[in-house]
Formats: structure tokens, C-alpha cells, sequence
């Protein structure tokens, strides 16, 4: 995973603080699922949070704008936590759940 973001000391105030991640998946299958499962829920202060989701080959990028460094920081451990449970979903349910032996 890749985490990029502004330097919140050089923020003015009232700028937006943004941060970009990048996780990669095995397949872009995955990535793309993980997308369209995330994206169906907005965000919860839209007028604070800004979120942009788009797939690149095997790649998830996920940029958020937030009014606050607190807001960024929220933002950042809620999609993250997001993305856990549907990568454990893909791997318990998916389509190479379908090949493993079962005990």
C-alpha cells in the first residue's frame, strides 16, 4: 500500500488536506470489486469529506479531500478498514474460495 498526502504544516487555513492511497490487489478483478463495493456508500459529511475512487491495472487508488487533518485521518481508517473486510470476503467467498479443500 502506498499512502501520499500534504504536509499539514504547510496547510492554510481553510485549505483542503489531501491524501492519496494506493493498494494493490491480485487481480484488477478484485480491485474493481472492491471499487463498486466501496463507492455505493457516501460519505458521511459530504461537504467536508471529498472522495475519488478509480482503478489502475491491479491498483485501488483512493484520494480524499478533508477540511481537517482529524476528518483526513477518520476518512483514511474507515476506507481502510472497508477494504479489509472485502479482501476477506473475496478470499472466503470468491471465486478462489471455490478452490480450496475444505477440512
Amino acid at each position: 500500500m502506498h499512502l501520499n498526502g500534504q504536509d499539514s504544516n504547510t496547510a492554510q487555513a481553510g485549505d483542503w488536506h489531501v491524501v492519496t492511497i494506493t493498494v494493490p490487489f491480485a487481480t484488477e478483478k478484485h480491485a474493481l470489486i472492491t471499487k463498486q463495493v466501496i463507492e455505493v456508500d457516501s460519505e458521511l459529511q459530504p461537504q467536508a469529506v471529498k472522495r475519488i475512487l478509480k482503478v489502475d491495472g491491479k491498483n485501488l487508488i483512493a484520494t480524499f479531500e478533508t477540511l481537517t487533518v482529524r476528518l483526513a485521518r477518520l476518512t483514511v481508517n474507515a476506507f481502510l478498514e472497508n477494504v479489509d473486510l472485502v479482501v476477506r470476503t473475496i478470499e472466503n467467498f470468491g471465486e478462489d474460495a471455490e478452490k480450496k479443500p475444505t477440512a
